[in-house]
């Protein structure tokens, strides 16, 4: 699936770059950031996106279940944010871009509490970040996703997606479309002036009081 993105953004990795990479690992993170600097010699911007979200009741979430869900959501963040500071503060400029969510964050959900957990971690991550790289130029943010249909809604049922659709105000599902036009405005030169911030992306869905 990368090597197909990659190859749809631009033949001959003149524009993009599949390198495969388990975010949990500091090292293979690592590599990809050294990939990109061999390629174009500079890192401008970070879009932190690896997560898993499964679902899982309160009372069966076990200690393996739980670090391994906060190793891909959390510490990948981590490591993906280290392994780019270096080429940013060499240059003085950095967009850094965490995908968290408005679970966990804003909103609670059923089967999710390990996931809410570390999507919220990851904002109090972002905010300290923010501050410790804001003299070199870098400016750290999140993006909230809500409901957006990712490959993930085939395994919801019906019921459950017409609920979900249910809560949303603007009466549609996001597509990963959305997220992505938020994560190219905070990554962008005109974003200049925001760190340390959180852009929801939920057609309103956190808006009713009931």
């Amino acid at each position: 699936m990368a090597e197909e993105a990659a190859v749809n953004l631009g033949a001959n990795e003149r524009h993009a770059l599949a390198v495969k990479v388990d975010v949990t690992v500091r090292t293979e993170v690592e590599n990809v950031a050294a990939a990109a600097m061999a390629r174009w010699g500079r890192i401008d911007i970070l879009a932190a996106n690896a997560g898993i979200y499964p679902h899982i009741p309160l009372t069966e979430i076990d200690q393996t279940r739980w670090d391994h869900l906060m190793a891909i959501n959390v510490r990948g963040a981590l490591f993906a944010v280290q392994s780019c500071l270096a080429p940013m503060k060499s240059r003085g400029y950095g967009r850094i871009v965490l995908t968290s969510s408005i679970t966990g964050s804003v909103t609670g959900q059923p089967g999710y509490a390990h996931y809410g957990a570390s999507k919220a971690a990851m904002l109090g991550f972002m905010r300290t970040a923010a501050l410790e790289v804001a003299s070199d130029g870098i400016t750290v943010n999140a993006v909230l996703p809500g409901n957006i249909a990712t490959p993930g809604f085939a395994e919801l049922g019906p019921e459950h997606r017409q609920s979900m659709l249910a809560a949303i105000p603007l009466g549609i599902f996001g597509e990963p479309e959305d997220v992505g036009w938020a994560v190219r405005f905070l990554a962008s030169k005109e974003a200049r002036y925001i760190t340390g911030q959180t852009l929801i992306v939920d057609g309103g869905q956190v808006l009713p009081e009931s």
